[in-house]
């Protein structure tokens, strides 16, 4: 059996996986909260947790893997998007919810094999709330429930905080009923205008953090494999998670390894409306972006270091994804791809795995390259349009035009490079370059930089 290793966030190392039961290996990550489009931060962490799956099921089988996939259809957000815009909540949901599952779909995401919506376990939740109130974990006060964070010796374990540093780092709600600043909400209750569900409690809401624990338990079980989100997501949400999962059934370990992904930024900075670098998914796809060309360039960047999104990334994935469509149309693929499973059960290195696909393509080896597609998720050649000859994009970089020249050449300079025959390689570096090109090699494989005096025509004489 091949060898996983994943980085584990709760003990901060790299570990071989072993799952609980190979026959069927069960991963919980945590989806959106439906109210509008999903930005394009929201897709990282699909992606991401996309390829694994991918990888789960080469390595155990389609059949022994479960992915489940929530969506939070019953948040504050959701209740002012009502009330600003005057529709039904059910109808915003179910609209974003359907938003979202299109244009990850248009990124080449699977769709999970459980997508949950939080309001069809209200059920399950209130019953784990009871459990945690029997066990002495929670309490009720002026018709809310919360846990006790002081009930829970272990609290800080995954985050490696103390109590009071979380104290001192976030912003704790300061409530009259609360026992302990950090004690957190189960129940809240529900004026007549707000959704809401009969309960031991009065009509009220679940808080945010029993929805997984009560989904995952449901479906999952006591204990799982692998739980994972954004980095962002630590510290309170999967906290508050391992906390009221492990206190209301201690007979099990919850999530046994948890991955969390890096942050998004956009042009080198942090994305924010304020600053004018905003955008949906649904803003590149509607710009002539295509979804495998946004794929490409999150899988160029390992998923656990922070991720720069930049219209020259972009423009170098179209040109590389054009070359490999051109490379593996109507070719069979060759289902040995080893080189790129060692990359990616090395801690689902992706920006390891573009490389070795790179590595096919300079040596001509297509029907790997298209099989290593297939794996990672992108769409055959015959299922898209616009890498064929005249066929430009809106989008396409202006090497576009000589990108028939150009790429064979740089895949030969990096074929030579890889062969360790440098001074071949150095000699056609140095040709390229007087043609007006700078070349470099990064994570993703080899970078073109055109230059004022750039002249396509002194590459033709190189072919």
């Amino acid at each position: 059996m091949t060898t996983i290793k994943i980085h584990n966030s709760k003990t901060r190392r790299k570990e071989v996986f072993e799952p609980l039961d190979p026959e069927n290996v069960r991963m919980y990550v945590c989806g959106p909260t439906v109210y509008d489009r999903a930005h394009i931060g929201n897709a990282r962490p699909v992606i991401v947790f996309d390829v694994l799956y991918r990888l789960l099921r080469h390595v155990y089988g389609e059949e022994h893997v479960t992915y489940v996939r929530n969506f939070t259809d019953v948040d504050d957000k959701i209740n002012a998007r009502a009330a600003e815009s005057g529709r039904p909540i059910a109808e915003i949901t179910a609209e974003t919810t359907q938003w979202f599952l299109d244009d990850m779909g248009a990124v080449g995401a699977l769709e999970p094999d459980h997508m949950p919506r939080a309001t069809a376990y209200i059920a399950q939740m209130i019953a784990m709330i009871e459990t945690l109130i029997d066990k002495g974990h929670a309490y009720a006060a002026e018709d809310h429930v919360l846990f006790s964070v002081g009930s829970y010796a272990q609290y800080g374990a995954l985050s490696g905080r103390s109590v009071d540093d979380m104290i001192a780092g976030a912003r704790v709600e300061v409530a009259p009923y609360k026992r302990d600043p950090m004690d957190f909400v189960l129940w809240k209750p529900s004026s007549e205008d707000l959704p809401g569900w009969e309960s031991p409690w009065g009509r009220g809401r679940p808080g945010w953090h029993i929805e997984c624990s009560a989904m995952a338990y449901e479906i999952l079980g006591e204990s799982f494999d692998i739980h994972g989100g954004g980095n962002d997501l630590t510290f309170p949400h999967h906290e508050n998670e391992i906390a009221q999962s492990c206190c209301a059934h201690p007979e099990g370990d919850f999530a046994r390894v948890w991955m969390h992904n890096e942050m998004l930024q956009v042009e080198g900075r942090k994305m924010s409306k304020s600053l004018g670098n905003f955008f949906t998914v649904r803003d590149l796809l509607d710009n002539g972006v295509p979804g495998e060309v946004i794929r490409f360039v999150f899988l160029s960047t390992r998923y656990r270091k922070p991720m720069d999104w930049t219209d020259e990334k972009r423009a170098e994935a179209e040109l590389h994804l054009r070359t490999w469509f051109r490379s593996t149309e109507n070719t069979q693929p060759n289902p040995d791809v080893s080189e790129l499973i060692r990359a990616l059960i090395n801690d689902l290195n992706t920006a390891g795995a573009i490389s070795v696909m790179h590595s096919y393509q300079s040596r001509g080896d297509y029907g790997r390259l298209r099989a290593a597609m297939d794996l990672l998720g992108f769409p055959k050649a015959e299922e898209v349009d616009w890498f064929r000859g005249g066929t430009e994009m809106a989008s396409f970089s202006d090497l576009a035009d000589s990108a028939d020249v150009l790429w064979p050449l740089v895949n030969r300079w990096q074929h030579l490079r890889d062969r360790k025959e440098y001074t071949e390689a150095d000699d056609l570096k140095r040709k390229i370059e007087n043609a007006g090109l700078k070349l470099s090699v990064g994570a993703a494989g080899p970078n073109v930089e055109r230059l004022d005096s750039y002249d396509p025509t002194k590459l033709i004489d190189l072919i």
